[in-house]
């Protein structure tokens, strides 16, 4: 598995305070900031995957502020230099960063945390469901079988 053309890995600060940390997630002098949208939380339990979804103009913010949540990404732009391409991370406060993903690629997580595991969406458009398309953890196009137990 490889790194998506496009996808983006930036390390995010977390600033230690005795009564209370502060986790950076996006500014928008960065160049992830595509433009506002909607903000949102997801909640993923342990051991439970959720997707695949693919969206067609969304760009995606994702960082995980609590537990942990391995993410899958497969490249279906045909005209991409890493199409067919597979991509595992795992975001977690141990490895706090901010993975942007661009439209056009598949995405499916899992919840690994042993409590709360939590996913911050920070996108650039409005949720619009015109705009996505989902498929079942088990089908014909994307060549991965690590949800299934």
């Amino acid at each position: 598995m490889g790194l998506i053309s496009g996808v983006e890995l930036t390390p995010l600060k977390i600033i230690k305070n005795p009564s209370g940390d502060v986790f950076h997630a996006l500014k928008s002098n960065e160049t992830s900031f595509k433009g506002f949208g909607e903000a949102y939380f997801s909640t993923v339990n342990k051991g439970v995957a959720k997707g695949w979804k693919k969206h067609s103009r969304m760009t995606l913010n994702l960082i995980v502020p609590a537990g942990s949540i391995q993410f899958v990404l497969f490249d279906d732009r045909p005209e991409s230099i890493t199409y067919k391409t597979l991509q595992e991370i795992e975001l977690s406060i141990d490895n706090y960063q901010r993975m942007t993903v661009p439209p056009g690629i598949w995405m499916a997580f899992k919840g690994t945390g042993e409590n709360r595991n939590i996913l911050l969406n920070i996108a650039d458009i409005p949720h619009d469901p015109s705009e996505t398309e989902s498929l079942s953890l088990v089908n014909d196009i994307i060549p991965y079988s690590g949800f299934i137990a």
